[in-house]
């Protein structure tokens, strides 16, 4: 029995390293993929600026977003729902005190600020952060996760090296990528002004070339954790799978993001298109890197 209890703090302290050093993970992911937005002047203007009840609906958003998404890479192997609500809510909360504590330290927010003005900034950088902080386990993690023991029934040992997903898990991942990147650069007046600069010629050229890239990216150029074509799968069915529905994603993720921050408010159809074609460029970038990302 002194041996059974031994073992089973052992584990305990193994479990405990583990989780505390997801949370260094966390704090480290949070900070590395939060610090564009936090030093972007556009998101400090947004923070003040944007609809509350677009906001509160990314907000709201971003919770099952973070649940599945630690379901897939949390901050430790999750089994139930229950420990990936867990993970996700370390991780929004994360988000809040990393992106908090960095615009306090650069000035941007100061005490004499409006409390709305505050949560505002916090917010909406809380959202890409606590993605940050998620990400820091799929990629400041180590190989053996604080030395696992094999064969000890952990659930380490019956998961391989690159995760499997489903189907629908990949269209999530790209959802998940898309908007990550989408996030950086969509709150920049750069957006607005290619997409006034390109004529019909150039926004077909974008469509095509971001499909082209999107399926050299995950399939031709073979990253890690991107899918393999099989012998005798012709091309055409990983790009009718999986490349036109990613891009479609990452259109649609991209109004998602223009009109959450504003930018489609009475702005004719033409120009909507066109925005939405340009933010959509680095959209699909991210929707196909989301399995090497992720």
């Amino acid at each position: 029995m002194a041996g059974v209890a031994v073992r089973d703090d052992a584990r305990a302290d193994r479990e405990f390293r583990r989780f505390v050093l997801g949370l260094g993970r966390g704090a480290a992911g949070a900070m590395l993929f939060g610090i564009p937005m936090l030093m972007t002047m556009e998101l400090w203007a947004l923070g003040f600026t944007i609809d509350r009840f677009r906001l509160l609906l990314m907000l709201v958003v971003n919770i099952p977003m973070l649940v599945v998404l630690a379901d897939l890479i949390g901050f430790e192997r999750t089994t139930t729902w229950q420990q990936a609500l867990r993970d996700a809510t370390i991780a929004y909360g994360l988000g809040i005190v990393m992106s908090a504590a960095i615009m306090m330290l650069l000035g941007i927010l100061k005490a004499d600020m409006p409390l709305s003005e505050i949560l505002g900034k916090t917010a909406i950088q809380a959202i890409p952060a606590s993605i940050g902080a998620m990400l820091g386990r799929s990629q400041l993690g180590g190989d053996d996760d604080e030395g696992d023991e094999p064969g000890d029934g952990s659930q380490d040992d019956a998961v391989p090296d690159q995760m499997s997903t489903h189907y629908v898990q990949e269209l999530f991942l790209m959802a998940v990528g898309a908007l990550f990147l989408n996030l950086n650069v969509a709150p920049t007046e750069e957006i607005i002004l290619i997409s006034y600069r390109m004529t019909p010629w150039h926004s077909l050229a974008a469509i095509c070339a971001s499909i082209a890239i999107m399926h050299a990216f995950v399939y031709a150029v073979a990253f890690k954790g991107t899918h393999q074509i099989p012998d005798g799968i012709p091309w055409w069915h990983a790009f009718l799978r999986f490349t036109l529905p990613g891009y479609v994603i990452a259109m649609a993720i991209s109004v998602y993001v223009l009109w959450t921050f504003g930018r489609l408010d009475d702005v004719a159809f033409t120009q909507i298109l066109m925005s939405t074609i340009v933010l959509s460029f680095p959209g699909a970038i991210g929707a196909a890197a989301a399995r090497l990302i992720l």
